[in-house]
């Protein structure tokens, strides 16, 4: 049984160092440009099969890397849902949908490629199809976005739909923005995450928030 738990836990620690070259090396050079085999030489593996055995396929090793980071994410905002209650505030509902991740992702220290990675696979028509199963499907975050829409009663469908796809652009574009500039140890625009989740606060909020313009084609 110890050998057995001691073999579970080395593929355990093996299955991480995979996961965090296979960031790294995405972010950096971008999903269609890395190999299976570099992202096992990159984790000092000397198997170049190392990925496939541990995880699969590639899609695999994305959706492991997106479940790892979306269960950290979650945690946060299923906190943050215990203190909001059942408000009708804009603000603390856009908040409850921001700052999880920019919590989260202070915690990978710099340079950090999980912002990097994500906004990639968000631009891959294939690929985002994992995000949207293992982030946009999890409870806290549906709770979110079903709290933040009763507040936002009076705003036309259409503009629900085009405007929840410019906060999905905007959070994940800024917080690698931000990412990439501590990683090339350039000045961000914000001196810490928690300023760069306040930033976005205010943007989405004011983009909720503004008119929408009368159109002839739309109800």
């Amino acid at each position: 049984m110890a050998v057995k738990s001691a073999r579970t836990e080395r593929a355990a620690q093996t299955r991480e160092v995979i996961m965090a070259a296979a960031v790294r090396l995405f972010a950096e050079h971008g999903l269609a440009e890395v190999s299976s085999r570099q992202i096992s030489e990159a984790a000092g593996q000397g198997n170049n099969t190392a990925v496939g055995y541990h995880f699969g396929t590639r899609n695999d090793l994305v959706r492991a890397i997106i479940r790892k980071h979306a269960e950290a994410t979650e945690r946060i905002r299923q906190r943050m849902l215990g203190e909001i209650g059942e408000s009708n505030d804009v603000r603390g509902w856009v908040s409850c949908l921001v700052r999880p991740t920019s919590e989260h992702l202070a915690t990978l220290g710099s340079p950090s490629w999980y912002a990097r990675f994500a906004v990639q696979v968000m631009s891959d028509p294939v690929l985002r199809v994992i995000i949207e199963d293992e982030a946009l499907t999890r409870a806290p975050l549906r709770q979110t976005l079903d709290g933040l829409g009763r507040c936002l009663p009076e705003l036309p469908a259409h503009a629900r739909a085009e405007r929840a796809a410019m906060m999905r652009h905007l959070i994940m574009h800024t917080y690698a923005e931000r990412e990439r500039a501590l990683a090339a140890g350039t000045t961000p625009l914000q001196p810490a995450w928690e300023d760069t989740a306040l930033a976005l606060t205010d943007a989405i909020v004011g983009l909720l928030l503004a008119p929408v313009t009368p159109r002839p084609d739309r109800p």
